[in-house]
């Protein structure tokens, strides 16, 4: 009796993302460290000088953090209400933030009592920046208006009030002292000159605009507000340049990062996007657990820094090729154990060797065992577990070939209680579509139907599978009349693009048969001639 040969599972090709050279580097971090703060984490900055502490602005209080520690270094809780948008300074040594009161805050980083407060406006102000001199901050409220405040005498410069909504996101000229942008709830963006007493560039993204970004060289500047993203050209006069709505939500923070050629998104729909600043096109993406709100990047995308409604803050670092390289001589690091069960295995017997081999135990998967003893219903339900129909369908798919091939599917299918028709059907609705699966779960499909004719009306679970399998079918047949028409119309188009070639009218082809070929050359043309007089 010829031996048992185990069931061959096929080898399919994977469908996945496309590995680019973006792929491996934005999935070059660490397992994420998460820390839970009091209130949802409305803002991020990260401080421009080593060792880049960043500022995390949550609830009523102001925490911040060192690039790799999970607790805070530092709290500021001197807020009589909510805060908003804590910002560093150029050299990180003064913090600025806004406040639901409507009074803005001065800290020293390394102090703990407020240096100065600005009060002037009359609602929450959610927008605090420096300007490029050190000496001046920029607020936006949702009073419409924006103020210029000088930081020695804690005066108010100038002040302007040509939104009509609230005011949400702004930014100031690094390059510049006298130049800022606004964007408001009114759908524009405003570029203001200290220097004019009205705004002298306006922009209308279409959407309440949530966040603003500037390039570094400050020549575009994109704007993020309902699900788009636009850049603008400022050199041009603030003419749209890109529009993109990659997102499924609304867009609610920018960030910069790989130098300036790479662009991060994160919106209410959990998901960071990236995008190549050459071309636009996402590159990347990042799933989170919940609604973004907050998004920082460290220097040299080091580590990444999400806040999100829930108040969790989601902490990404990048790793070094030093632990690489120990994770590496771990894995080549074998105890005793290991040494002692491969002795002898790698030696290579000479050429006046006589190599006596030892049979190798076969060990079958608990399926194969099942099929050796002929009990098919039991070998689909090992193929049928839970983990393995999963992640490895084509187990499953696999020994159903193989009782097909035996002419034993129909006893496997049948007997089975509500409960495994009910899984077997799940499993079914999920890949009849696969391409790789569709054929042999067709045919699948159509003798569990025909065995289980008689359930159909009495089991609401039954039931309530078979609808899903026949909706799931209806729209596949859709899509494949939409490709069919597709494919028609594609036809037609590459049809009607080709060439067309010269048809030689039959009378020229006579004359010539007639002088190269005589008559013989007539009469043959005539008995193959559709038209016989």
């Amino acid at each position: 009796m010829a031996s048992f040969k185990p069931t061959k599972i096929q080898v399919y090709p994977k469908f996945g993302e496309k590995v680019t050279q973006d792929t491996l580097y934005w999935k070059n971090y660490k397992t994420p460290v998460q820390i839970k703060a009091f209130g949802a984490i409305t803002h991020i900055d990260v401080s421009p000088q080593a060792p880049h502490n960043y500022a995390v602005t949550a609830s009523t209080r102001v925490h911040i953090y060192g690039l790799f520690s999970q607790e805070p270094v530092k709290t500021f809780t001197r807020f009589k209400d909510t805060a908003y948008c804590a910002k560093f300074r150029s050299d990180g040594e003064l913090l600025v933030a806004g406040c639901e009161d409507s009074v803005v805050r001065l800290f020293d980083v390394s102090g703990r009592v407020a240096l100065r407060m600005f009060k002037g406006h009359t609602k929450a102000v959610h927008v605090t920046d420096f300007a490029s001199d050190r000496y001046h901050i920029l607020t936006g409220s949702d009073d419409s208006t924006c103020r210029l405040w000088d930081i020695p005498n804690s005066t108010e410069l100038t002040s302007y009030k040509e939104h009509t909504d609230y005011i949400r996101c702004g930014t100031t000229s690094k390059l510049n002292r006298d130049l800022f942008i606004t964007g408001s709830y009114d759908h524009t963006l405003r570029v203001f000159d200290v220097r004019a007493p009205k705004s002298v560039m306006s922009m209308d993204h279409g959407q309440p605009v949530e966040s603003l970004l500037l390039y570094p060289s400050e020549g575009l500047l994109v704007s993020a507000g309902g699900r788009y993203l636009k850049v603008w050209d400022l050199l041009k006069g603030g003419q749209p340049l890109v529009s993109l709505r990659n997102h499924h939500k609304t867009v609610t923070c920018l960030c910069l990062g790989s130098n300036g050629t790479r662009l991060l998104s994160g919106s209410l729909d959990r998901h960071v996007k990236v995008y190549n600043t050459t071309n636009y096109k996402v590159v990347h993406n990042f799933d989170y657990s919940a609604s973004i709100l907050s998004l920082g990047l460290a220097p040299d995308d080091e580590s990444i820094l999400v806040g999100m409604t829930n108040g969790v803050l989601s902490m990404k670092h990048r790793k070094r090729p030093e632990e690489e390289s120990k994770k590496v001589q771990a894995q080549k690091r074998r105890g005793p154990t290991y040494r002692v069960y491969v002795k002898g295995k790698n030696y290579f017997p000479k050429q006046d060797d006589y190599l006596v081999s030892k049979p190798v135990k076969e060990h079958l998967a608990q399926y194969d065992k099942q099929l050796k003893k002929f009990n098919v219903s039991k070998a689909l339900d090992a193929a049928l577990e839970t983990w393995r129909r999963s992640r490895k369908p084509d187990i499953a798919v696999a020994v159903i070939k193989e009782l097909d091939r035996r002419g034993t599917l129909k006893n496997a299918l049948a007997g089975r209680d509500e409960k495994n028709v009910s899984q077997f059907l799940h499993f079914l609705t999920k890949y009849i579509t696969d391409t790789r699966f569709s054929a042999i779960l067709t045919m699948t499909a159509e003798l569990t139907l025909d065995i289980y004719q008689s359930v159909i009306g009495k089991s609401a679970v039954v039931d309530r599978q078979l609808l899903r399998l026949q909706e799931l079918l209806d729209k596949e047949i859709n899509y494949q009349q939409d490709l069919l028409e597709v494919l028609g119309m594609l036809d037609v188009l590459f049809t009607s693009s080709l060439p067309r070639k010269e048809v030689a009218c039959p009378a020229v082809g006579t004359a010539n048969g007639l002088a190269q070929g005589g008559i013989g050359a007539l009469e043959s043309e005539i008995r193959t001639s559709p038209r016989q007089s």
